[in-house]
């Protein structure tokens, strides 16, 4: 089993360049790493390249679009998928290849963020009151699952069925609410609550850019229900 991880960056060489540590310290090496070059000003490239990772470029601003590229650019079985800030533990990629070997049927598979700098009352907080509010309030808009941007992985045949369906042009969007609502019922996603990544905490120091991500959860879940309801796909779910 062949796996690539995906890393879209604009201007975050710091953060990318310990993402890259991270993935070249796992116990099972990635295949491939993908940073998607989505405009960089800063040395971001680079800090890629220098790491051996593959750089592909992708000029339409944007996580949706910068992601989309990396898993179309990505050549292995299963295309796992980080963010500039993210922080895997020496196990991840170990374990998502366990997971899709124990089960053929598994299409994707997720985990929580641990919020860096965080503790006490303020970790428990971000924690409930965002990671765990995000999994299930979100879930339940699309009837099963939902897959957490900053640390997923799923079969290379699954994003090439749900291509077509997520939007790439609109960076007012949330890229991995996006992918999840092209799943359905049939769908096989899970949620490792163990799986965790480590990501920064940057969003909690400014309310502006927090408010921005409820807003884009928001108009991206209603996007997809105009095609696809919620009470359709619960009946689906159910019915299953």
């Amino acid at each position: 089993m062949r796996i690539s991880v995906v890393v879209p960056v604009l201007d975050d060489a710091h953060e990318l360049a310990g993402c890259l540590v991270a993935l070249r310290s796992q116990t099972r090496l990635p295949d491939e790493i993908v940073v998607v070059d989505n405009g960089c000003a800063d040395n971001s490239v680079d800090v890629a390249r220098e790491a051996g990772a593959r750089v592909v470029a992708e000029a339409v601003r944007g996580i949706p679009s910068a992601a989309a590229t990396g898993y179309d650019s990505a050549t292995g079985d299963v295309i796992a998928r980080l963010d500039a800030d993210s922080r895997p533990g020496p196990d991840w990629t170990a374990r998502i290849e366990r997971a899709f070997a124990e089960d053929p049927e598994l299409v994707a598979i997720s985990g929580p963020g641990e919020f860096i700098g965080l503790s006490g009352w303020r970790a428990r907080a971000a924690q409930l009151l965002y990671m765990d509010a995000y999994f299930f309030s979100v879930g339940a808009a699309m009837a099963h699952p939902v897959l957490f941007g900053s640390n997923l992985a799923m079969r290379r045949e699954a994003w090439h069925r749900a291509r077509d369906g997520v939007n790439r042009s609109d960076p007012e969007l949330h890229d991995d609410i996006d992918l999840s609502f092209q799943f359905g019922a049939g769908d096989r996603l899970r949620v490792d609550r163990t799986l965790t990544v480590g990501i920064s905490a940057r969003p909690f120091d400014d309310p502006a850019a927090m408010r921005r991500r409820f807003s884009r959860a928001f108009r991206t879940i209603a996007r997809n229900w105009r095609a696809s309801p919620p009470s359709q796909r619960w009946m689906e779910r159910v019915q299953r």
